[in-house]
């Protein structure tokens, strides 16, 4: 695959946790196609279940407002 940045780069070593949740059709199809690409990218095969963890810190890390509010 061509030269592509994803925000999140190989998975680093953890132990895998069970992760169940709820999603509409359309997100689930999108977790499924970013799990894809990113299998594709870093040559290991990786669901969508242990990629969601990692999105949620990125984007709780990102999430000024939370930083903030969580300060308080």
């Amino acid at each position: 695959m061509s030269e592509v940045n994803l925000k999140i780069g190989p998975l680093p070593d953890r132990t895998p946790q069970k992760l169940t949740v709820l999603v509409d059709p359309p997100l689930a199809t999108d977790l499924d196609a970013y799990a894809r690409i990113h299998s594709e990218i870093h040559g290991v095969e990786v669901p969508a279940s242990a990629l969601v963890p990692l999105m949620l810190e990125t984007f709780l890390a990102s999430d000024t407002g939370f930083r903030k509010a969580r300060k308080a």
